[in-house]
């Protein structure tokens, strides 16, 4: 499997062990930057990364800044790109599962250890193909075609009671 992985000047040195770990596992690892501490701005590292995972130059991508949440909003301005950032195997696990994530994001501020238990769970599991998620994933596609004048329009919301996700 071909892996794209780009940071920020917080995430380089996960970055850097990461690859490291990624190579023995026998994966191919392209570094889409940053490549040091200096501070940079995420989102010309995230762009490039979504586009490469959406133009299919690689299989799926890692990015990594000092929450995940600001590389992962970056990712996800990227038509295509289905970024999540996952805290936990389960939520890895549920990013590629029921959603087909094709971008994991990270804070740099985790333990290394659950990083990794997180990045595998992401690599080692497949995308359900359940119809109600795939159907979810096609309205979010078509959504994403839309001029901004039709967005509104296509919006549609229905009453529900439940509490649950």
């Amino acid at each position: 499997m071909k892996i794209g992985i780009a940071n920020d000047h917080r995430g380089y040195k996960l970055k850097n062990k990461l690859i490291k770990y990624l190579n023995k596992k026998g994966y191919q690892v392209m570094d889409y930057g940053c490549h040091s501490e200096i501070p940079v701005d995420y989102p010309n590292y995230a762009f490039e990364l979504g586009n490469k995972v959406v133009n299919e130059e690689v299989e799926v991508g890692i990015a990594i800044c000092g929450s995940g949440i600001g590389i992962s909003i970056a990712c996800n301005k990227v038509p295509g790109v289905r970024c999540a950032k996952a805290c936990n195997v389960r939520e890895s696990r549920l990013a590629r599962l029921d959603n087909n994530a094709n971008i994991l994001a990270l804070s740099a501020a985790m333990p290394y250890y659950k990083v990794l238990d997180i990045v595998d769970a992401f690599l080692t599991t497949n995308f359900s193909g359940v119809e109600r998620h795939s159907n979810r994933i096609n309205i979010i596609s078509e959504y994403e075609k839309l001029p901004v004048s039709k967005k509104m329009k296509m919006m549609k919301v229905e009453k529900d009671d439940s509490d649950e996700c």
